[in-house]
Formats: structure tokens, C-alpha cells, sequence
């Protein structure tokens, strides 16, 4: 039986905990347990998160 282990690592805006699932890919959005924000890793070797771009609002356009 294989076990899953989860990667975790240090949010760049407060500095507190996220954990990784196993199968995470890049360009996926995590979100911080601690202060909210949305993290896109955009690496895995070497692990680095940034940031996620914000969304803009079309407004029906």
C-alpha cells in the first residue's frame, strides 16, 4: 500500500502553514487556512507559491 504524504509549506503573506495535497499540480489556487489569501503554486520543483492574480469583474461586459 502506498501512502500519501502531503508537502506543506509557509504562506508568503502571514507566514503560517499550508499544506499541499499530494497530487497538487502547478498553476493550481490554494487557499492560506490562516489569513484567507489565494496562493497559485507556480512551481513544485523547487516548491514556490505566489500570490494568485486577482480576478477582475467583467460586469456583463
Amino acid at each position: 500500500m502506498t501512502q500519501l504524504t502531503a508537502l506543506s509549506t509557509l504562506c508568503i503573506e502571514c507566514e503560517g502553514d499550508v499544506l499541499l495535497p499530494s497530487d497538487v499540480e502547478e498553476n493550481e489556487i490554494l487557499v492560506c487556512p490562516d489569513c484567507g489569501v489565494d496562493l497559485e503554486v507556480v512551481s513544485l520543483d523547487p516548491l514556490a507559491l505566489e500570490l494568485a492574480p486577482m480576478e477582475e469583474e467583467d460586469w456583463g461586459e
